[in-house]
This record gives C-alpha cells, structure tokens and sequence, in this order.
C-alpha cells in the first residue's frame, strides 16, 4: 500500500508511460504498471511528469507596486530611484501580501523551487526580510524559497547598508547578493559582498553589467574574486546584457572565463528587453545574452522571471513557461535540441544555481508537477496548461482543464416538411 501513485505519466518524449509510486514524501518506484494500491491514486492521462519548474532570481519584495510608482523614461535609473522612494513606505504586512500573491501564481505555474532577492539598506530596514522569511515558512507546503539578502543601491557611499547585510545573514537570509554597477567604487562592492560571503559561508549573487556598452564591465572583478576566494560553484550572476552587443568571438571568451571560474550566467528576457535599448529609435537592440550559446560551451544558465508589475518590468504573471518561450523567440531558435536547453534553464540547470539537484528518480523528493502536454520540447512550443502538482508527496495545486461549451444540436426535427 502505497502513500500516493501517479498513474500514466510521460518522464521523457516519446518514451512509454510509466507510474510513479511515493511514500513518506519521497519517490519509492518508477515504472510501467507498477503493482500495488495506493492511499490517493491519481491518472496522468499520458501527460508529461518533472519535478517542477526553479525560478532563479526574483524580487518578490517590490512585485506589484505599478499604482505607486509613475514611468516615463524606462530605463534602469528610473527604475531603481521610483522604486527606491517607494519602498520608504513599505510595511511589513504590505510587502507580504505583494509576495504572497506572486507566490501563489508561481505555484499554479508549476514553480516548486526559488531564489527572491530581498533588498536590506536605511530606506527598507529589515521588513521586507522579515516578511519574506515568514513568507518562506508558510508557503513551504508548496515552494522551497530562498532568499538573497541584496544591496540595490551600492556599499560604498552608503556603508551603514554593509552593517544590516551582515545583520540579514544572522536573521534568516541564506545568501548575499550585490549590485555594482549602482555603486561608484564597484570593485570594493564586489570584494565587500565576498567578505560577506566568506565570514558567512554562503553563496553570492550580483546583478552584472546591465546595459548594451560591449568595452565596460565588472566581470572580471567577479571572476578574480571568485578564484581568489575558492567560491568556485557558488557565484551567479544576473542580467550581462552587453554579452547581447559583443561579437560571438568574444562571447566564447567570456564563456570560457565563466565556465573555468565555476561561475552561472541568469538571464532576465522580460526585464532587459523592456529597460535596454532605450536610446534607439529604431532597431532597437534585444538586449537579452544569449543564454544558449554559453551553455553550449559549459556555463550553467538560467531564465527566471526578475521582476513583476513594478517600473523594472511592468507586467508579468511568474509564469516561467511563459519566460522561457519569450525568450526562444528572442533568440530566434526553434530546433528541438534547443527547446530541450531552454527547458532545462527553468528547471534542472536552474536548480543547480541553487545547488539543488532536480530530477525524477528512486529516493528523490516527491516534488511532481504534470504539463499538458508528452515532452520538454511540446512544453515551449506550445505554453500547455500547468495540470497539477504535488510538494513532498503532498498534492499543492490542481488547475482543472478547461472546457469548450459547444451549443446543443439543433432540433431538426421541426424544419421537417409535414407528411
């Protein structure tokens, strides 16, 4: 007797379905008509089976604050001083009911795994960490989350920031993250965020190079740092949008230094190509790095969501389907190898960012999510409806099929001649 069977499921295109068979919260079998009962018992209906999409850098803290803040300009530095004078007045209570609500519709999309950046300076205090903590514990019924205490707005010119990130790390934030390019000594950012890090043993995060200028960056800053340090595995790095205005030569190198130096490249499609190329007026650039092409060469990449509803990107629903499609045609690919790429940088290869490792098999958690659909491949072509999930052998979601209402057929008895 068994805790939960999910019958006639697909874990790979055009392979057999098989059933999955949990107990105590873990996959106890895999495989074609497994024998036995089950305690709840579900029908796949022939749908595809994976343990769930990893979004891996996200700022639930300030998602959907649109009615509080006005855009002209789009660009970055509008971005960040809106949203700067509109976090003064956050509260606690205000920030979690944002984030909760953006949770809630990741977990319908199938999100079973995440990384939230949460902003710590004078201005926000600690309450967006306080209230994404409680958040973290509340929603793990259906979501691993973790939180990456954040300096958006520098270290240097504002060192009292250097002070509450090391608080954060005492009271509940499991890693650090910086952002240069807002600071205007960016090299001492970096090496500060490492300090951190190192006093802390915990892994690090930085917003990089966001913007389409192909001679200036703070990489090489991040690559010494992370050799010098042994960090090694444990440094990503988000956004790299002038990787999108260098020439593939180029690309390559940077591939090469990146993957040498253990280092993982995130992607945000939604977000850099709303906030770049805002002095064009014409052939406007993508802005987007190409993700592809450097884990062709042995990067470990990810697409994730970034931001929702705010002046960085103002729309979104945490749909990483939705995100890694857009980003297929950006990238202008098409080939099914590629779809299976894309697929794997919201899912597995998103999960080995947060050092998890994501897949179906004896002894793995039970985190099991079904697609509407019999491949990785369909699951980007085609945006398939997210069926179900289950967190630990729990079942945490359930999105009913839709259903065509067609009119009743006509009686046509009454247009018959009388006899």
């Amino acid at each position: 007797m068994h805790d939960l069977m999910i019958r006639n499921v697909r874990i790979a295109g055009d392979t057999p379905a098989v059933d999955i068979a949990v107990d105590q919260g873990r996959i106890s079998a895999i495989g074609p008509d497994l024998s036995g009962a089950a305690m709840t018992q579900t029908d796949g209906q022939g749908m595809f089976a994976f343990p769930g999409f990893t979004d891996s850098h996200i700022h639930l803290d300030k998602a959907d604050i649109l009615g509080r803040c006005t855009a002209c300009n789009g660009t970055l530095a509008e971005a960040i001083a809106l949203t700067a004078a509109a976090k003064a007045a956050f509260t606690q209570d205000d920030i979690y009911r944002r984030a909760a609500g953006v949770v809630e519709r990741a977990i319908l999309h199938g999100t079973t795994l995440m990384r939230s950046f949460v902003e710590v300076d004078p201005r926000i205090g600690f309450r967006a960490l306080d209230a994404l903590c409680e958040l973290r514990d509340h929603y793990s019924f259906a979501i691993d989350i973790q939180l990456c205490a954040f300096a958006q707005e520098g270290l240097t010119q504002e060192p009292k920031t250097i002070g509450m990130l090391h608080e954060a790390l005492t009271r509940g934030a499991d890693m650090i993250g910086g952002c240069p390019y807002a600071d205007p000594d960016p090299d001492r950012h970096i090496a500060t965020i490492f300090d951190l890090a190192c006093e802390f043993d915990v892994d690090v995060d930085f917003h990089l190079d966001f913007d389409l200028d192909p001679g200036h960056t703070d990489l090489p800053a991040v690559i010494r740092e992370t050799r010098a340090r042994g960090w090694q595995g444990r440094v990503s790095i988000g956004h790299v949008t002038n990787l999108s205005a260098m020439p593939l030569p180029r690309v390559a190198e940077i591939a090469a230094a990146l993957s040498g130096a253990g280092i993982a490249l995130t992607v945000l499609p939604a977000t850099d190509l709303f906030l770049t190329g805002r002095d064009h007026d014409r052939l406007i650039p993508r802005g987007v790095a190409p993700a592809h092409l450097l884990r062709a060469e042995g990067v470990v990449t990810s697409i994730a969501t970034n931001n929702v509803l705010n002046p960085f990107t103002p729309f979104g629903d945490a749909s990483l389907l939705r995100m890694a499609n857009l980003y297929a045609n950006v990238a202008q690919i098409s080939r099914d190898a590629d779809m299976d790429a894309v697929f794997a940088m919201i899912a597995e290869d998103a999960a080995r960012i947060l050092r998890r490792a994501r897949t179906l098999h004896v002894g793995a958690e039970a985190d099991i999510v079904l697609l509407d659909c019999t491949s990785r491949e369909a699951a980007i072509r085609g945006l398939p409806r997210v069926a179900m999930g289950w967190k630990r052998g729990r079942q945490s979601f359930h999105n009913f099929r839709g259903q065509i209402l067609r009119p009743a057929a006509p009686n046509t008895s009454a247009s018959l001649p009388m006899p």
